[in-house]
């Protein structure tokens, strides 16, 4: 009864090697797709559209400069001249980088603040009374971190405890704050007579001024505090979807407290700053930082709906807002072109925003898997 012939089939399965196994061409395939995707995962894909957008803007500003080497030859042939312009642009940007940095975690994080540049005018004031600079340094330097801080904190309260819409209340601050700073400094410059804030501005470490520093130790900071830390992903959590972030187990008012406090704090960093460019501070400087701010941010691929956003492509937008500055001043231009130009690049920033582009290597490797 045991005597039973083999069939075809479990004589051709025995002849097989016992160290090859069948393998499943679905599998086999399925895992050099993924080896695939690894190796593109940079660049394909939703995971590599900040790099896209990125080197996009590094090719706008290099189309700027050629710009600027076409209409001022006599200028460019110059290196000496060359490397000068491009520290002033970045020391240009320094304040509203920082700034801006502050802003890309509010809209990031789905909210918006329209009193940026007023807590800074109120931050410099405040930094810059009798009585503050008395304390030398470390006062001024502790009394503007701390004003903007405070109404950081101020407008963290009245949107997420208070209910009231990002839009009303930043910009209802806007208005108290720089009505502050009128009243603080009774309309009048206030002259800053420290020598340590001062040199800020005026001093260089290297060859590359203090600003630019200070620049790059708040986007280092604010882009391993966004894409390296549990604040970061909270962020964009709350950002792309503040139910589901709720029911996920994030307290979405105190983040919401954060991220405006955060704000705050950049813009008392910022007044800092500009009060060491001006060697003063009054009411109405930082005028419109809060559209500068928002406009880079923008151009840096931050959703104005929230969820997503880079430092890097935020930064990179300030710079390309301060290159055209530059090259609209060494060109003799009005300021008044300059602001339309600006305009209609915010616009154009808006409406690429809103249409969902796909790579042509994705493009590529999708049609080669539907072939496959």
């Amino acid at each position: 009864m045991s005597d039973v012939p083999p069939t075809p089939t479990a004589e051709r399965a025995a002849q097989l090697p016992a160290q090859s196994p069948p393998v499943d061409p679905a599998e086999t395939a399925a895992a050099g797709d993924h080896a695939a995707a690894g190796r593109l995962s940079w660049w394909r894909g939703d995971g590599g559209e900040g790099a896209r957008r990125n080197l996009a803007l590094i090719g706008v500003l290099l189309v700027l400069i050629v710009i600027g080497a076409i209409t001022r030859s006599d200028l460019y042939s110059n290196p000496d001249w060359v490397w000068d312009n491009v520290l002033s642009i970045l020391k240009l940007a320094s304040v509203v980088g920082v700034v801006t940095v502050g802003m890309t975690f509010v809209i990031i994080g789905g909210g918006i603040d329209l009193s940026v540049g007023a807590i800074v005018a109120l931050a410099g004031v405040w930094c810059t009374t009798v009585a503050t600079q008395s304390y030398g340094a470390g006062g001024m330097i502790f009394s503007a971190l701390t004003v903007g801080l405070a109404v950081g904190l101020v407008n963290g309260l009245l949107i997420s405890y208070g209910r009231l819409v990002p839009f009303i209340a930043t910009l209802a601050m806007l208005v108290a704050a720089r009505g502050l700073a009128a009243e603080i400094s009774d309309k009048q410059t206030q002259v800053s007579d420290n020598s340590f804030i001062n040199g800020l501005a005026s001093n260089d470490l290297l060859g590359i001024p203090l600003l630019v520093y200070i620049l790059a130790a708040v986007v280092a900071a604010g882009w391993v505090l966004l894409n390296r830390t549990t604040f970061g992903r909270r962020t964009v959590a709350v950002g792309g979807n503040p139910e589901a972030a709720r029911l996920a187990g994030i307290n979405v008012k105190r983040h919401t407290l954060l991220l405006y406090a955060l704000s705050g704090l950049c813009c008392g960093i910022a007044a800092i700053m500009l009060t060491a460019q001006a060697n003063s501070a009054q009411a109405a400087m930082a005028n419109l930082y809060e559209l500068d701010a928002i406009a880079a941010a923008i151009i840096g691929g931050t959703l104005l709906s929230g969820g997503r956003g880079t430092i890097i492509g935020s930064l990179l937008g300030v710079v390309i807002f301060a290159t055209i500055t530059n090259l609209f001043a060494i060109n003799g231009l009005s300021t008044e072109a300059q602001n339309m130009v600006k305009g209609g690049i915010i616009v154009a920033a808006v409406l690429v925003q809103q249409v969902k582009f796909r790579s042509v290597t994705q493009f590529l490797g999708r049609n080669r898997l539907t072939t496959t």
